[in-house]
């Protein structure tokens, strides 16, 4: 019928557009930001990391990944300077003549480096009988190594976000979710405000797959921002290049199994090894590593596993 209202389907008056200045290193620390070109900066509304009333943490489960980098950036796309217009093609422009001095320092880009440096944010070991007593009296040992790539969600709707924000009236919100209390709990830190002072309205939302139930917190949290800054309501909508780019991902995956079995085919014992790659920020992975820890051995019945 074409009734349902998307978030980007909402109109409000005096509706400025907002846009994300992001890095293009892996790790680095800023040196300067240097706004350049024949751009009107003065008409702009400029929010960086200084400008934000409460808490610099996107509220989860570790509290350890910021709305806008202060000194140190940790990945690429990651959020250091928000920019805000009436006019979204000047805006864009804007956006392109931002410049981030940044002196590059050294990264960890792979799952190997990151264990030979011993930089694992959380483990689980899942054990049952004694595996390596049954090894001698398998009739075979089958053994493989399977990965998995980072995997786009790729809902048909990108992520987008409206928000109001004023001290005396707090902070609402209408976007495109999956978890209303995530953003809930997280702009309550974000703005030092009391829980009845920040208000959470899920669109009609299309699509989400895992791919919006911590990253909303993030655009949200930066259209309110810029609306708190501006006294006016800020619209982000992400093109389909930037939410590609800068959002959470399905986790890149690593798993080694070994398995015993006994002549008839029934298995003996299972030994598995199953790593994700968390990127720079702890986000849900511990979550989704407890996910697969918990089912890496399946559905059957085995009587020796260690996971």
């Amino acid at each position: 019928m074409g009734s349902a209202q998307y978030a980007d389907d909402i109109s409000f008056s005096g509706l400025l557009y907002g846009t994300t200045v992001r890095s293009v290193c892996p790790r680095g620390k800023i040196r300067q930001i240097l706004f350049e070109g024949n751009i009107p900066w003065n008409q702009f509304v400029i929010v960086t990391a200084k400008d934000i009333p409460g808490a610099n943490c996107v509220a989860l489960i570790i509290d350890d990944q910021p709305y806008l980098v202060e000194e140190e950036i940790r990945h690429p796309e990651e959020a250091v300077i928000l920019l805000a217009h009436p006019d979204k093609y000047l805006l864009e422009e804007a956006r392109r003549h931002v410049r981030i001095d940044v002196d590059t320092l050294p990264a960890v880009l792979t799952m190997d480096e990151a264990l030979n440096q011993n930089k694992i944010l959380k483990s689980y070991q899942v054990s049952k009988g004694d595996v390596d007593a049954v090894w001698s009296q398998a009739h075979k040992i089958i053994e493989g190594e399977y990965s998995t790539g980072a995997q786009e969600q790729l809902y048909i709707e990108n992520n987008g976000v409206t928000a109001m924000a004023n001290p005396t009236d707090g902070v609402t919100i209408w976007g495109t979710l999956q978890c209303p209390y995530y953003i809930h709990k997280a702009l309550i830190r974000l703005f030092g405000l009391p829980e009845d002072k920040i208000r959470v309205i899920q669109t009609e939302t299309g699509g989400g797959f895992g791919g919006k139930e911590d990253y909303p917190s993030m655009i949200a949290g930066h259209a309110a921002l810029l609306s708190w800054k501006s006294g006016k309501p800020v619209r982000i909508i992400y093109d389909r290049a930037e939410d590609m780019a800068a959002t959470t991902k399905r986790h890149p995956s690593r798993t080694r199994i070994k398995t015993a079995v006994d002549a008839h085919g029934k298995f003996l014992a299972h030994d598995i090894e199953f790593i994700i790659d968390g990127g720079a920020y702890a986000t849900l992975s511990q979550v989704v590593l407890s996910r697969g820890t918990i089912h890496s051995s399946g559905p059957y019945y085995c009587p020796n596993i260690r996971v």
